[in-house]
């Protein structure tokens, strides 16, 4: 029997109450790296803060994905709106790039130009080494909730957090390392923090893409096997299937006796779709008859 939370109006309402929480904690770090930023003048510091707002921004987007998709299935959308979630996370992957882009000009800018001083107070970098905490505990917890929600736009989001984790770390290391008088640090972690991102934002792709171009969920061979567990039927073709965290979905022809009475092929193709959905975790499974 599915936990309560992973019913779609139960799962919805779990997703949405963890985006809130970290939406709040997204916008506190993004006051701290601001402050310190413009206090310093340093890019890393600038560019950190940068990815935290658009952290902030992802959250806002993915409350109001995560509300559109939650709707019932209607005439237009009759597997209902589970993908506009799928959808959200691709987004996400568009932010992380704009992201990288502006990172990675800045800091070919700075190494142009040359070095300047990073004067960082100790308590600024205290207030950076805050915000390294911060983030670490909002990815793994957005992280743990999102497997268990089975949600892609809380995973996708967690791998933004956890790029911000390594942006963080990065920024501290050229802060330190700035004041030791090795100015060119700033601009070349910042560099490397975006190989960080983009990496992170193709894992994201990955995960993505397969739900919104229908792959397949499960083999043919195993929902043939599956189906044909089930007593008169003779062969299963023309086999199916695609979905994600939304929804899970299998279509199939099996074919039964052909002196079976219409109630009889009826009884079996129920008795598949029963089958099916229960032991390979489908939402919805369309059984064609046809006779052996």
């Amino acid at each position: 029997m599915p936990d309560s939370e992973t019913q779609p109006r139960a799962r919805t309402a779990a997703v949405r109450r963890v985006l809130v929480g970290i939406l709040a904690a997204n916008l506190v770090v993004v006051v701290i790296k601001v402050g310190v930023g413009l206090a310093s003048g340093s890019l890393g510091v600038l560019g950190s803060a940068l990815d935290s707002a658009i952290d902030s921004a992802n959250n806002v987007l993915a409350l109001i994905v995560t509300a559109v998709a939650a709707k019932a299935p209607d005439e237009e959308h009759p597997y209902g709106h589970g993908k506009f979630e799928t959808l959200g996370a691709l987004a996400l992957v568009g932010f992380l790039c704009v992201s990288s882009f502006e990172l990675l000009r800045g800091a070919v800018n700075h190494l142009s130009s040359g070095g300047h001083p990073l004067p960082v107070t100790r308590g600024q970098f205290g207030a950076l080494s805050a915000t390294l905490v911060v983030n670490a505990a909002v990815a793994w917890y957005e992280r743990r909730r999102g497997r268990a929600l089975e949600s892609e736009i809380l995973l996708a989001d967690s791998s933004h957090t956890g790029a911000d984790v390594f942006i963080t770390l990065g920024v501290l290391m050229a802060l330190i390392l700035a004041q030791q008088g090795l100015w060119w640090a700033d601009p070349v972690i910042a560099i490397l923090v975006v190989g960080v991102i983009l990496s992170i934002a193709y894992r994201v792709l990955v995960r993505t893409v397969p739900v919104l171009v229908d792959e397949r969920v499960h083999p043919p061979e195993r929902i043939a096997e599956c189906a044909r567990g089930i007593q008169g039927v003779c062969d299963t073709y023309d086999i199916r299937s695609r979905g994600g965290a939304h929804g899970r979905y299998a279509e199939l022809t099996i074919s039964v006796d052909g002196g079976a009475t219409v109630a009889q092929a009826h009884q079996i193709a129920d008795q598949v779709e029963a089958r099916l959905k229960q032991q390979l975790d489908l939402h919805g499974v369309t059984v064609h008859v046809e006779p052996c």
